[in-house]
């Protein structure tokens, strides 16, 4: 019940600032407060100020709570300790005693092609006798029109 009061009386008050802005010719400002102010008194005759309140102050509620905040504890601390590598230990003692690889054959083989030294060479080689290195960098320059 004292709820629904302060409720009641913030509107009122909202209300009235309302109406002193409007009276400064302010209808934009004024309708906005007003539309604030109506809010609290609204919540009042849905009830749901009584479900909020009923909510807060039972502390069954906040017991739910923090079992709630436990569970979502557990679940990160399980997740972290599984990447840092605790988890699947039987997996990958069962698996190197059949001889078999957890992880695909070909996983660790790079997918990019060969490797980049290889590249360098061929490019090194068809660099002029010189040993110019700003060669590529001239390219690309000169690409772009510097």
């Amino acid at each position: 019940m004292l709820t629904s009061t302060v409720c009641a009386a913030v509107s009122a008050g909202g209300l009235g600032i309302a109406l002193l802005t409007a009276y400064r010719k302010r209808f934009l400002a004024a309708a906005r407060i007003a539309a604030y102010s109506l809010i609290p008194i609204g919540l009042v005759m849905t009830g749901i100020i009584d479900w909020v309140t009923g909510l807060v102050f039972k502390p069954t509620v906040w017991a739910g709570f923090g079992v709630l905040a436990l569970s979502a504890l557990l679940f990160m601390v399980t997740r972290a300790a599984e990447r840092r590598g605790g988890g699947g230990r039987k997996e990958r003692r069962t698996a190197a005693a059949e001889g078999r690889e957890v992880a695909a054959p070909g996983a660790s083989a790079p997918s990019l092609g060969p490797a980049r030294p290889a590249q360098r060479s061929k490019t090194k080689s068809k660099q002029d006798s010189s040993g110019d290195d700003f060669s590529d960098i001239e390219a690309i320059l000169k690409k772009h029109g510097i």
